[in-house]
């Protein structure tokens, strides 16, 4: 899941050591090509593509300077192409790949998720150490780049506010929290965010982690076949609907990313 803060008139941020840096996404091995062209063609441009870890990667930036990538790699369990998405099947993004760190203290952001969060460390690259968590699939890897001394980033347009890592019960997130606890960390109480309940810390190199259940879920209050279909508020925010659906920017496909 990609959640986006609507900051219009906000100061662009720009991305340094102790931020969450680029989102990467996978897409099958065989589909990079059609990439290539089917962005050069709604005029994205193309930062590089190189050979990371075996895997052809594309980078690149969305209108907001936010730093995406598409890896040709689509194996593990939980992997599923969108059917009826507006791309051909065959080519479509079939999950989030991973998430890369800056770190100027890596070497504690690395035991964090290895000691704490239970992580395991599966490869290096140069100046890349690349970590998984469960069944190799969707959102289970992480990349923590060494950047020593490099400046601290600064959240606010085109960066990353914080990374979520999911749990399945809320008795799971609450010893997630006193593991957390007990090895020194800050973190919130439990917050109900209506879909999911939610609790927050900050790593030690500085990103803001949440571990967020799955249940209730988004078919808590609409039909799963109709999400995004109309606006859902949470119970504290329906009297101001009326007021909320006329102050709300309306959203408009742009034709980012989508089919001729």
């Amino acid at each position: 899941m990609l959640t986006f803060f609507p900051w219009p008139g906000e100061r662009q941020g720009h991305r340094g050591s102790g931020q969450a840096t680029t989102i990467a996404f996978s897409v099958p091995e065989a589909s990079v090509r059609f990439w290539i062209d089917h962005l050069r063609a709604r005029g994205v441009h193309i930062d590089r593509i190189t050979k990371r870890f075996d895997e052809e990667v594309l980078s690149f930036s969305d209108p907001d300077g936010l730093h995406l990538e598409l890896v040709g790699d689509c194996r593990g369990a939980g992997y599923a192409a969108r059917v009826h998405g507006p791309l051909p099947p065959e080519h479509a993004i079939c999950g989030l790949h991973s998430v890369t760190l800056t770190e100027s203290r890596w070497e504690a952001t690395s035991e964090l998720l290895t000691e704490t969060l239970s992580f395991r460390l599966v490869a290096e690259e140069e100046n890349r150490i690349r970590f998984e968590t469960g069944v190799r699939g969707p959102g289970t890897r992480v990349d923590v780049l060494r950047a020593p001394g490099k400046p601290a980033g600064r959240v606010a347009v085109g960066t990353v506010h914080h990374v979520a890592w999911r749990t399945l019960t809320d008795e799971a997130q609450r010893a997630w929290r006193q593991r957390i606890l007990a090895n020194g960390l800050d973190s919130t109480p439990v917050i109900d965010r209506t879909y999911f309940r939610s609790i927050y810390f900050r790593e030690p190199g500085g990103v803001l982690f949440e571990i967020a259940t799955d249940p209730p879920g988004f078919g808590v209050d609409e039909q799963p076949e109709q999400l995004g279909e109309h606006l859902m508020l949470p119970k504290w925010l329906e009297p101001k609907r009326e007021w909320l659906e006329k102050t709300l920017p309306q959203l408009v496909p742009a034709g980012f990313g989508r089919a001729a």
